[in-house]
């Protein structure tokens, strides 16, 4: 089990990138929280508002994931990072597999 983050500045992208993947049964379970977000874009700190999406899923959608994300993100370089997850409840981590594409 692995957990992909992204980000985006659209709240309707955000549900849309979500909805995209829990019908494609690529993640079980996303959630979107709102943030603030501070970077360096072209030499410039940015602050702007975000919508953070947690992706649960498994390792093996890692690279379909990626795939759908760059496709239909608006930013020209997404945030697109994971996370493995070493602990968890059994009747979790079933739960997870049992939602996704194997």
């Amino acid at each position: 089990m692995i957990i992909i983050q992204t980000s985006t500045n659209k709240r309707k992208e955000a549900k849309y990138i979500a909805s995209v993947l829990i019908k494609d049964k690529l993640a079980a379970c996303i959630q979107i929280l709102k943030v603030e977000s501070l970077y360096m874009w072209k030499e410039k700190v940015e602050n702007e508002k975000e919508f953070v999406l947690t992706i649960k899923t498994t390792k093996s959608n890692f690279k379909k994931i990626k795939k759908i994300i760059k496709k239909i993100h608006s930013y020209d370089l997404p945030e697109i990072i994971s996370f493995k997850v070493k602990k968890s409840s059994k009747e979790y981590i079933e739960y997870i597999y049992k939602n996704v594409k194997k």
